[in-house]
Formats: structure tokens, sequence, C-alpha cells
């Protein structure tokens, strides 16, 4: 997993509230393998119309929001149905960060666990970055996780929240299995001594 420290990119603004993971990531695509790729299909069919075209009201879609590595969303961003491959998406498509007022919960843990850091501002700090956004003068967003700051357009600054030993494995770049394989020795002495200490609970070979 690559580590996240700090992030300077194009952020895109998209307000509405509880954007669902099957508007993330329609269910029908679900059967691809996390290898084949899935930022092609983010947003399928709020991207494209039916035959393929994209829509050019859509804020991914524009000019001043190509290529963007952030998202600032509505509230309950990522609701619904408990599919990782939500966070794929966007991780595939290039986004490694999305602020919003309130997250989906499961999305919410998905996120940390794939190198997406999600960030929680109150409602009228996103809505002034939202507003902010939309005029396309400035559409860039700084991150730093180890300052733990986000500085919008205009320089202004805010302070999130984020849980050490997460923010510890974004920034060293693990998830959950690399973490636990820092620890093999211990587990292995720990093993050994238990056998010693209970060998009627031994697996035999």
């Amino acid at each position: 997993m690559k580590p996240f420290r700090s992030l300077d990119a194009v952020a895109a603004p998209m307000g509405t509230p509880n954007i669902d993971t099957d508007q993330i990531i329609p269910a029908r695509y679900l059967w691809r393998s996390k290898a084949d790729g899935y930022g092609m299909h983010l947003f399928q069919d709020l991207r494209f119309a039916a035959d393929g075209t994209p829509r050019e009201e859509f804020v991914l879609n524009q000019p001043a929001y190509a290529n963007a590595g952030i998202i600032v969303a509505g509230r309950n961003f990522g609701c619904g149905s408990s599919r990782e491959a939500a966070v794929w998406a966007l991780s595939d498509y290039g986004v490694r960060c999305v602020i919003a007022p309130s997250f989906g919960d499961i999305f919410y843990n998905n996120s940390f666990k794939n190198g997406l850091l999600p960030i929680v501002l109150p409602p009228e700090r996103v809505a002034a970055l939202l507003a902010a956004l939309d005029r396309k003068q400035d559409v860039r967003i700084e991150i730093d996780l180890q300052a733990q700051t986000v500085t919008g357009p205009g320089g202004t600054v805010d302070h999130f929240e984020v849980d050490p030993f997460r923010k510890q494995l974004l920034l060293e770049g693990m998830d959950d299995i690399a973490f636990t394989l820092r620890h093999t020795e211990q587990m292995a002495a720990f093993e050994t001594e238990y056998d010693r200490a209970a060998p009627w609970l031994a697996v035999p070979g």
C-alpha cells in the first residue's frame, strides 16, 4: 500500500448528500478482480450516458476538475451496501482523500484499509470548501496527515481528527496484514511457549 503523508491535488466538489456505494461503483461491475481495475467504472452511471457518452454536467468530466485526487462530498458519503470495491474504484481512479461531514460506517473503515484517507469536517466548513471549489478559481487542496490539516482555496486551514493507529498505518503505507506480519517473531514465540505449557493441545506435525 502506498504511504500517505501529504497531498496537494485538484479537489472536485460533490455536495449531494447520501452518495451511496452503488453510485460509486455499480453492482454489475463487481465480478471484476481488484487487479483488473475499477477506476474506469467509477461513478459509471453519473459520469456516462447509457451509450457511453460522457455527461458534460458531471463534475469529473469538467476540465477544471480533471485528474481530481480529492473529493469534497456531502454528508453520509459511501452509505449503502458494504462493498470494498467502492474504495478500490476511487483509489484506482486516483482519488486519495474524501472530505465530508460524515461517511457510511463500512465505507469509512474500508478506506483506511486501502490507503484512502476519509476526513470528517464540520458541515459548515465542508460547505465553505464546496462553495470555494464551485467558483473554479482555485481548485486545489493540500492535506498534511502528520499535522492533520486541510488547507483549502485561499489558504484557509482546518484541523481534522484521525485515530492514531490508523494514522500511523497510512503514514507507513501498511494494511492490517502487513502490520500483523511485523510481529511474526512474537507470534512464533507465543506459539512455542503455549505448546510447551499445554502440550495436550498442540496440533501434531
